[in-house]
């Protein structure tokens, strides 16, 4: 494995287990949910799948394995419900959608195309990297993973591979006296821990403002980044810390609460659905597993059932056409939001490739002119190749927009801000209407799976009763 700064193409192997106090489901969730995170995947621009739905990929994987389940009729303990990869480039080496094909094609080779997998390429960090979470059970839902010994090391071998026939570079193994020398990280003090600190003895001298503080840490030598998120920077380290790193209790919101003398606020905790999808009882009973097994497949089909009529209560529903009526709602709701939030994320596009020419045409303008008086001198132009470059693109772009008159900056800079403000509002819409439709879905799935059920009893009935 490299450094801590992440110079080479570096590739893990994680396997990913239930947590204490999860269900499968949960972590499942868990893990694709921040694989899938729309901040750093460019609104869900750098994801790519095989043999699943990457906004149903949990659910899906959850599905494989209970049809595992189903064939075997038992389940490993400590099970290990997925795997992770996590691959990483080196800074400025490639652009997030060659990642993202690189990811795919390492995930293709290693797996064989056996297992359903996807890619998240993350760019919110200053080195580009790709999350990659492949099924446990394959796609026969037949057989499982079987992880080996030295598996990385496999798996590192593989994704070499594929960045030499990208042109990247790879790690070349150090000798063992040139590696760096472990630490026990259990007696060290990270320097979040010592910025929370320093936070804390200013909170307790009383400072009257949020600026006072901001002028108090300054005084015990940080440097202090302004911008969209405050970061600090002590003297004599490389890294500044971002405030939202920090911790909830230390957001910049809760830190001048608590100068007012209020209680900082907390997260509202996520209301989880408690109930699933129901078994296919049918299926059960055509592959023969046990009078036992089917017992426990139909008492958990109930359990769900019961779950699923208490959500509709809840909801107010008297019938099955008020909820598919509300199932139809639900679905139009989320898919009229990711449009419009499709639609924003274009015209944010568009804005800072606007702006970015706009910049290049104005710093380029006066080379530009001083190469019309050289006569398009090719000597001339090879000396300031790049920035006639840069405003020959420029001048193309403005060709393709048809603008009248050049945009100016600030407007497009209030634009953006106006735009980015409205989808970080809607993105909070965007995940409860995600969430309610999906709720509505598998309650309305359950319920017509027993009522399809029951139309079947009393189909066979009247049949043995006609015999």
């Amino acid at each position: 494995m490299p450094g801590k700064g992440g110079k080479m193409a570096a590739t893990r192997l994680i396997p990913l287990h239930v947590n204490k106090g999860k269900t499968v489901a949960q972590c499942l969730a868990d893990r694709t949910d921040y694989s899938e995170n729309e901040k750093k995947t460019n609104n869900g621009e750098f994801i790519s799948s095989y043999e699943c739905d990457p906004k149903n990929c949990d659910q899906e994987f959850l599905l494989s394995k209970r049809e595992y389940q189903h064939i075997h009729g038992f389940e490993y303990k400590r099970n290990i419900i997925a795997y992770q990869i996590r691959q990483s480039f080196k800074p400025g080496e490639v652009t997030p959608e060659e990642a993202n094909r690189i990811g795919y094609e390492t995930a293709m080779r290693w797996t064989k195309g056996n297992h359903a997998f996807i890619v998240a390429t993350h760019i919110d960090r200053a080195h580009i990297h790709n999350h990659i979470i492949y099924n446990s059970t394959d796609l026969s839902c037949e057989r499982k993973w079987r992880n080996f010994f030295f598996s990385t090391n496999a798996l590192q071998k593989v994704s070499d591979l594929v960045y030499i026939e990208h042109g990247l570079s790879v790690i070349t193994p150090r000798p063992y006296g040139e590696r760096s020398k472990y630490y026990n990280a259990a007696f060290t003090v990270s320097m979040r821990d010592v910025l929370r600190s320093d936070i804390e003895g200013i909170l307790s001298t009383g400072p009257k403002s949020f600026d006072e503080m901001l002028q108090g840490l300054s005084d015990l030598g940080y440097e202090i980044k302004q911008g969209k998120t405050i970061a600090f920077r002590k003297n004599g380290n490389k890294r500044f810390l971002r405030i939202d790193t920090l911790g909830t209790e230390y957001s910049e919101a809760n830190l001048k609460r608590r100068i007012l003398g209020e209680e900082p606020a907390t997260d509202a905790p996520v209301k989880k659905r408690d109930f699933d999808l129901v078994l296919d009882i049918q299926k059960i009973i055509s592959k023969n597993k046990g009078a036992n097994y089917e017992r426990w497949a139909k008492r958990y089909n109930l359990k769900q059932v019961a779950k699923a009529v208490c959500f509709i209560q809840e909801h107010g529903i008297k019938s099955i056409n008020d909820l598919i009526r509300l199932t139809d709602d639900a679905t139009k709701r989320f898919d009229e939001l990711t449009e419009s939030m499709k639609k924003k994320q274009k015209r944010l596009e568009e804005i800072a490739e606007t702006k970015k020419h706009i910049a290049n045409y104005a710093k380029t303008r006066e080379t530009y002119e001083a190469y019309k008086r050289s006569g398009y001198s090719k000597k001339f132009f090879e000396e300031h190749r790049e920035e006639l470059q840069l405003h020959k693109a420029a001048k193309e772009f403005f060709s393709t927009q048809h603008f009248k008159k050049l945009p100016k900056m600030k407007e497009l800079s209030d634009e953006y801000g106006q735009i980015l403000a409205e989808k970080k509002k809607e993105y909070a819409e965007y995940k409860e209407a995600k969430a309610s439709m999906q709720d509505f879905l598998i309650a309305r799935q359950n319920i017509e799976a027993i009522l399809g059920a029951e139309e079947r009893e009393e189909k066979k009935e009247r049949e043995e009763q006609q015999k």
